[in-house]
């Protein structure tokens, strides 16, 4: 599960020096250089289908601590899929847990950093040489609500329909399959019920137990393909009454209610992530997947190689819900390196963050996790752009995509997407019921005068 809120990254469509524990690039304004004996903690997050930040980390541990004599890099890792920001947040909870360094959602930023569990990095990255390699919206990505910089983007993502050209071919679908709109969808999730029963047409993540990727790669995938939204940039309020929100919500009821949708007990599993990637489409359970962009970087290397996939895989731009304009919708994501507030070692702490950035690591974390590149020497290099056959399909999703809230009350209000999904795969609600419980939590966590009616 890998997730973001950058803004429109329009160069990314078309396509540095590590700091080795020394300053960050000669700034008076920077903080001084640290020494003697010390330790940092770094937690981040590992499952089985994302162990790419984990081999990043093993690789950039004993290249700082060479670096930098007297120091000692401890990994720590959260091997979970949907309860990784909890027990982050309970580790920063108190010094004696508190992390040096974090990998933190974009997302999650602004609220962390009001949380007081951030460090400000603009300081240090004022003086990084390496800072001007950075796309400016992937800096935006790290900004709390004061403007600051607390957090180091590590890359971007898009999303779309992933499906399986032999399970198409045996409904009678073509290789280069692109819907038009959400009734393609379903017409082709009906024909391969009919043709191939023991496969599983469509997953598209409902559910609490699915957590963010069921508001980001679920709900919110169709959502933005109505011409609602979730939040008024603008007024800055949150979308009440929405006739979209009612729409998406009615697309997983009629999936469900055709029986061409992830079966309940796979749907409400909480390794349902990691099993459609690792599981379910290598081996053709599954025949459509709408997900995210690093699902490639899974299957390139590693336990859980599918060398088959480059020519077993078709790729869809996910349409919009009519095919009114623009025509395909996209949601992204993404990731940041953060210092922690509570670090007794913020300078070596950020020194870390600056090695596993560099233009080299960005490099591997960026291919290895198939992800959208965010330094500007690392798109445009050879090397990235000829590593995945996928890259320029993703990039292209820029121009289409949509960003989620980056509010702090954002965190509440997607478990209340989760739940209205949820309420309606189980049968427990109807869309418009879901849909007004929605509405109604909603507005209960930030109050009438911040939420405003849909059309």
């Amino acid at each position: 599960m890998r997730i973001r809120a950058l803004g429109v990254i329009g160069v990314v469509g078309i396509v540095g020096a590590s700091l080795a524990g020394c300053s960050a690039g000669g700034s008076s304004a920077a903080p001084a250089t640290e020494s003697g004996e010390r330790t940092i903690t770094v937690a981040y997050q590992k499952t089985s289908a994302f162990h790419q930040l984990d081999d990043l980390f093993q690789k950039v541990k004993p290249e700082f601590e060479a670096a930098n004599p007297g120091v000692t890099v401890k990994l720590q890792p959260i091997e979970s899929e949907n309860d990784y920001f909890t027990k982050l947040a309970l580790m920063n909870g108190s010094p004696d847990t508190a992390p040096d360094v974090m990998y933190e959602d974009s997302f999650q930023i602004r609220s962390d950093a009001a949380a007081g569990y951030l460090l400000p990095l603009d300081d240090y990255v004022n003086g990084w040489a390496d800072w001007s390699q950075f796309y400016d919206a992937a800096k935006q990505a790290g900004y709390g609500d004061d403007g600051k910089t607390y957090g180091v983007s590590m890359g971007t993502d898009t999303r779309a329909i992933y499906f399986n050209k032999q399970i198409f071919a045996a409904a009678g679908l073509p290789a280069d399959w692109q819907p038009k709109t959400w009734n393609d969808i379903i017409s082709a999730a009906q024909k391969i019920k009919a043709a191939e029963p023991d496969v599983i047409p469509l997953n598209i993540y409902g559910g609490k137990a699915a957590a963010e990727q069921t508001s980001m790669q679920g709900l919110e995938m169709l959502l933005y393909g109505t011409g609602s939204t979730l939040y008024n940039t603008d007024s800055q309020k949150w979308v009440t009454g929405s006739a979209g929100m009612t729409d998406a919500l009615k697309f997983y009821k009629d999936i469900y209610a055709d029986g061409v949708a992830t079966p309940l007990d796979l749907a409400l599993d909480s390794t349902i992530g990691s099993r459609v990637s690792t599981e379910l489409l290598p081996q053709g359970k599954l025949a459509m997947a709408i997900d995210g962009s690093w699902l490639p970087g899974g299957w390139s290397e590693g336990k859980n190689a599918w060398p088959a996939w480059e020519t077993t895989i078709g790729l869809a731009k996910m349409p919009t819900q009519d095919g009114g304009d623009p025509g395909f919708t996209s949601m992204s994501g993404g990731w940041t390196l953060a210092v922690g507030a509570q670090s007794k070692h913020p300078r070596t702490a950020f020194d870390f963050v600056a090695m596993a950035l560099n233009q080299e690591n960005t490099l591997k974390y960026d291919t290895e996790n198939s992800q959208i590149a965010v330094r500007k020497d690392v798109a445009t290099s050879d090397a990235y752009l000829s590593y995945n056959p996928t890259f320029s399909f993703f990039s292209d999703l820029v121009q289409y995509t949509h960003f989620r809230p980056t509010t702090p009350d954002y965190s509440q209000i997607s478990s209340a997407l989760q739940a209205a999904t949820e309420s309606v795969i189980t049968g427990q609600a109807t869309p418009e019921d879901a849909a007004a419980t929605y509405d109604d939590a909603v507005t209960k966590i930030v109050g009438k005068n911040a939420v405003e009616q849909g059309n």
